[in-house]
């Protein structure tokens, strides 16, 4: 059992330290990490309220039978439920975090939200998977996981746009929601397709892994970026001392 928590979680640990690794200037205290991270899998539940109701008025089907059905699930019962649950619970931490002082913060909060999420899930992936939870966890971490890395680097971007340049960027508000939606649910449809074009897996399976890849060289852009701003920020500050 040990062993199965163990390889759902360590991918999304391994992706958090990295964040962490990439803050240069001020790095966050250890403590909010993990307080992040707790929040992150709550989110797991607060995404409930939303997809289950989803199902029961039919936004989406119990079952998969076609792309049209998978295109529905993807958004309906997994994107906007799960972004939408990070999102709130990522708001509900920063709120009032006295250490959420530059943009890069965002990005590294943001992270440990999403990998919460991610851990959790992947353990009840792995758990159902029964005698295969070795291969599942292991093409998880290179999928999924990676997926949700990538979406939470997104929301943590444009979530400090908005908190720390929201008149020049006057549209974070709505694209730290929108973007990780459609990331997330253009992911899934593509993931979900396999379950009813069984002849593409091996090709969507490629297209899966290609697609993550070059969301994290994004992800690494987005992070340099917001570096570069907070170094300037604190550089400007010391000239006008």
């Amino acid at each position: 059992m040990l062993t199965v928590v163990a390889l759902a979680v360590l991918p999304a640990l391994i992706l958090i330290y990295y964040t962490y690794q990439q803050d240069k200037l001020q790095r966050e205290p250890t403590k909010n990490l993990v307080k992040a991270f707790f929040f992150g899998c709550l989110s797991v539940f607060a995404s409930l309220f939303i997809s289950i109701p989803s199902m029961r008025v039919g936004l989406f089907p119990a079952e998969i039978q076609s792309i049209g059905d998978a295109f529905r699930t993807a958004f309906f019962g997994a994107a906007i439920p799960e972004e939408s649950a990070k999102l709130f619970l990522l708001w509900l931490f920063l709120r009032k975090c006295r250490d959420f002082d530059e943009r890069m913060d965002g990005i590294v909060y943001a992270v440990c939200v999403g990998m919460g999420f991610a851990a959790f899930e992947n353990i009840e992936y792995l758990f159902a998977a029964g005698s295969a939870w070795v291969t599942t966890g292991i093409g998880r971490s290179l999928t999924a996981i990676p997926g949700h890395f990538a979406f939470a680097v997104i929301m943590g971007y444009y979530y400090s746009l908005n908190h720390f340049d929201k008149y020049r960027a006057p549209g974070a508000g709505l694209k730290m929601w929108l973007y990780p939606v459609l990331a997330h649910g253009i992911y899934d449809t593509i993931a979900m397709t396999a379950a009813v074009t069984p002849e593409l897996s091996g090709v969507i399976s490629l297209v899966i892994l290609l697609g993550c890849f070059w969301a994290l060289k994004k992800a690494q852009k987005r992070m340099t970026k917001h570096l570069v701003a907070d170094s300037y920020d604190i550089r400007r500050g010391i000239d006008q001392q």
